[in-house]
């Protein structure tokens, strides 16, 4: 597992992780490149993805949440929802949920359009989301609560131990638009 936040090393003492969050973590600090050029890390996941994804996605400059998750997602094994890079159509993925827990998919609102990312834990104000394209790079943000547009938990033929929700102490500031 790659050296995480300090904040949130408690994760790496849980066994089994979600696997789409263990895959997703494995991802974590992957960055966009600066100016015109694009990550070639960024545009592989697309290839890996290919199809409609490969032929859609071009430049880490767009918005890249739904590539993240969508490349996340089929490393673990789960189907993808139609046209997977457009983050509120993560709202049909999996089963939906009223309590989010760890390794669910988190849907939320902002202005312009939508994003996703895993929950990872939970303060009062917020949920902790591991994700793709926050602050340009794969990041845990913390999110705001009321900006929640879909919780949905990945289908499990057995679901890991591991998941439930996760209280943690607010630390960082409140994204307010991944785009």
């Amino acid at each position: 597992m790659p050296v995480l936040p300090p904040a949130y090393r408690w994760l790496a003492t849980l066994q089994p992780l979600p696997r789409m969050l263990r895959e997703g973590l494995a991802l974590i600090d992957t960055a966009e490149q600066a100016g015109p050029a694009s990550n070639p890390v960024i545009l592989a996941w697309a290839a890996e993805l290919g199809g409609d994804v490969a032929r859609a996605y071009r430049a880490d400059s767009t918005a890249w949440c739904g590539l993240f998750m969508a490349l996340v997602a089929q490393r673990a094994g789960k189907p993808l929802p139609a046209n997977p890079l457009w983050a509120l159509n993560w709202a049909r993925f999996g089963s939906a949920v009223v309590q989010p827990m760890l390794g669910d998919v988190l849907v939320f609102q902002r202005s312009g359009g939508g994003h996703v990312g895993l929950c990872v834990a939970q303060d009062e104000a917020a949920y902790h989301v591991l994700g793709g394209n926050q602050g340009d790079r794969v990041s845990i943000a913390r999110i705001a609560r009321h900006r929640l547009y879909a919780a949905r938990r990945p289908d499990y033929r057995i679901m890991p131990t591991t998941v439930r929700a996760y209280g943690v102490a607010e630390c960082g500031t409140l994204s307010t638009n991944e785009a």
